[in-house]
């Protein structure tokens, strides 16, 4: 029989932490810090709860300053702003829309003019409408998902890329259905694997500048992504197909982006690092 996962549960879109049984694990307490970050700042798109909010508490643990752009979760925003802050650094928050180009000119020039410098971007935030049949996705999904979730990270990349200098990061969240697939996520596996191929297009187009760009593919991860898109059933289950038998938590996704960003990650760009419970994926 297979792990258990998680207990019937669902809730509107786009979710919070705060309903979801069990709460995520968005911090490990063994984590060993090392001052990796120190004098540094890291602006993470989708940091108020999910991967991005163990991404940004990692970060903070590391003695970052971190700017998290989020989209309509206050709640959340504040909670992870407080247990970021809490490792004596700061963490500024940003609330709006990263489909808009607009807004994310906006937000790198309030960043800049909080902290005076960005170097390292991790381009996280998605969102995800599972449909059984590619029929039954509408234009109007289709295009917010491509909105969201790959034209975004465009319009923020191209926003931030000024204050990037030699030695930065980019790092974006790709899937481990850009490799596999998911029969009832065509759209959101259609533009994972639009990252994948970004993120190695534009590592080639920004090597000659010193600035690096991978990304990380999270396999099933316990984030509020879950109960708030698939029934009620899938969620129970989620996670328990993985040779490892579960669900990931967010902070076991956090090292990845901390290893890529960091110095110890000097000679690695274009690639792409699988926290996904075991699958192999052979790319």
């Amino acid at each position: 029989m297979p792990k258990k996962g998680q207990p019937t549960q669902q809730q509107l879109t786009p979710g919070t932490e705060e309903k979801m049984v069990p709460k995520p694990e968005s911090y490990n307490p063994e984590y060993k810090a090392a001052g990796k970050f120190e004098n540094k700042v890291v602006v993470i798109t989708g940091g108020d709860s999910g991967i991005g909010k163990a991404t940004a508490i990692a970060f903070a643990a590391e003695k970052a300053k971190v700017a998290i752009i989020y989209n309509s979760s206050d709640e959340d925003a504040l909670k992870t702003k407080n247990i970021v802050e809490s490792f004596s650094t700061t963490c500024f928050l940003v609330k709006g829309n990263i489909d808009e180009k607009s807004f994310c000119e906006e937000a790198v020039q309030q960043i800049v003019e909080e902290f005076g410098k960005i170097d390292v971007l991790i381009n996280n935030a998605g969102e995800q409408h599972p449909q059984k049949d590619i029929r039954d996705i509408s234009e109007e999904q289709l295009q917010k998902t491509f909105q969201t979730n790959i034209f975004a990270m465009f319009f923020m990349t191209q926003a931030v890329l000024p204050q990037l200098k030699k030695g930065s990061s980019i790092i974006n969240t790709a899937s481990v259905t850009a490799y596999k697939g998911s029969e009832h996520l065509l759209d959101y596996s259609s533009t994972k694997g639009a990252i994948v191929s970004f993120t190695r297009a534009l590592s080639q187009n920004l090597a000659k500048e010193g600035i690096r760009v991978n990304a990380v593919a999270p396999g099933p991860i316990w984030t509020p992504l879950i109960p708030s898109t698939f029934p009620e059933e899938k969620v129970e289950k989620f996670g328990t197909d993985t040779p490892l038998g579960r669900a990931g938590q967010p902070y076991e996704v956090a090292p990845a982006f901390i290893f890529l960003a960091s110095d110890d990650a000097s000679y690695i760009t274009g690639q792409t690092i699988h926290v996904n419970g075991g699958t192999v994926v052979n790319s």
